[in-house]
């Protein structure tokens, strides 16, 4: 693989991992599935509850009224509380529910065993490649992520 190819080899392959995961993780649901920007805001309200709607989209690199509107929606399906921000009561605060924490629960525990099963069938070369290939993947997230809050 050349310096020229590898950029696009390596999109290809991460995108193509990311895509078969939401495909194999949404079989077998028995209850309506989540789209992937609600999964990831949930995924952000449980990291940092009480995060506001606004701090919310830049974080995901949304426009506000489109987080507004997942927030509306995840609201109605009751994944998500609106709390009130005590220090300025026109912000809203927000929370996830029971239902949403039991929800991510359970798709943290299929993704895994997901993974597992098939990194297991890998032989050991590859799955110390692929060990070895976390640091520099999570430094790649974070200058990606860098240059989107630059602009």
């Amino acid at each position: 693989m050349d310096e020229e190819t590898f950029p696009e080899e390596l999109a290809d392959a991460l995108v193509g991992v990311q895509r078969l995961l939401r495909r194999r993780l949404r079989a077998g649901l028995t209850v309506p599935r989540l789209r992937g920007a609600e999964v990831e805001l949930l995924r952000l309200v449980e990291a940092r509850p009480g995060i506001g709607v606004s701090e919310a989209a830049k974080e995901l690199h949304l426009a506000g009224n489109s987080v507004s509107t997942l927030v509306n929606q995840l609201v109605k399906e009751g994944h998500l509380v609106r709390g009130t921000d005590p220090t300025d009561r026109r912000a809203a605060r927000l929370l996830l529910t029971d239902k949403a924490e039991a929800r991510l629960r359970d798709w943290k525990r299929r993704r895994v065993a997901l993974l597992s099963r098939h990194v297991t069938r890998l032989d050991a070369a590859d799955q110390e490649a692929l060990r070895a290939a976390l640091p520099a993947l999570r430094a790649l997230a974070v200058t990606l992520h860098e240059e989107a809050e630059e602009t």
